[in-house]
């Protein structure tokens, strides 16, 4: 019998959307635990702590447990823990402070080791971003949870970390290390975290960029959704293995 694969599930455009579940969604979740399979949802959501969103996720009726939430700001969380330097400036809005306080991180604008930016949102102010810059000139590092260019909102496609992050960047002269999707630093924690291999895992997302191209990189098969951010055409930047109308469909390539 083939092993079976694990899996690397984006959230916010796979699973629910316009704060909605996607039809069959909770249902497919229940068919991966029910069968067996491996799984992390991972998402480069920077607005919210992963217990909020564990507990969405609850009140949409996905059967999920919180530790199979793997994001952007746990991990880059755990990557400023592991550097023995905890003192950070936070660029983000929502609860996800809580993740690293969790943590032991120590959240200051007085000299801090690193100036972390996720998705802001009205907080991109230029008194928020002046302070991040000319904490940068005065030695600090600059880390991005993601640098993902747009999401999808309630409102439709809202601006997100990326063209923030690169502003910072053209002002200083700093390179941002980036911790969320799609970069290889944040998809090997995940496969860590669920003790899986690159090659026995399958990565789907509605990102030809975020969720598609890293994971690729990496050696993993990719499946490409038409939900949340999907736009026609997408899947001719980065040709994923597979695309489906939504992860409802995921039956479809598990069964090959």
């Amino acid at each position: 019998m083939p092993k079976k694969p694990s899996l690397l599930i984006d959230i916010n455009g796979v699973l629910y959307t316009d704060n909605k579940p996607i039809k069959g969604a909770a249902e497919t979740i229940d068919f991966l635990r029910d069968n067996g399979y491996k799984l992390r949802l991972v998402s480069n959501a920077t607005q919210s702590c992963r217990k909020t969103l564990h507990e969405k996720l609850l009140d949409f009726g996905f059967n999920i447990k919180e530790e199979e939430i793997f994001s952007a700001p746990v991990a880059t969380a755990r990557y400023i823990k592991e550097k023995k330097k905890k003192k950070c400036f936070l660029l983000a809005t929502g609860d996800v402070y809580k993740d690293f306080i969790r943590e032991g991180i120590r959240l200051t604008d007085s000299d801090p080791d690193h100036v972390v930016v996720g998705d802001a949102g009205k907080d991109y102010t230029y008194e928020n971003m002046n302070k991040a810059f000319n904490l940068l000139l005065e030695g600090a590092g600059l880390i991005a949870m993601e640098e993902d260019r747009y999401w999808l909102s309630p409102q439709g496609l809202a601006l997100c970390a990326g063209p923030y992050v690169r502003a910072l960047e053209y002002a200083t002269g700093k390179e941002a290390t980036l911790i969320g999707k799609p970069s290889r630093r944040f998809l090997s924690l995940a496969l860590k975290d669920m003790k899986a291999q690159a090659k026995d895992t399958i990565a789907i997302g509605d990102d030809p960029i975020t969720d598609i191209l890293g994971p690729k990189r990496l050696g993993m098969k990719t499946v490409l959704v038409k939900t949340g951010k999907y736009r026609t055409g997408m899947e001719t930047k980065t040709k994923p293995d597979a695309v489906l109308d939504s992860i409802a469909d995921l039956g479809k390539i598990l069964s090959q």
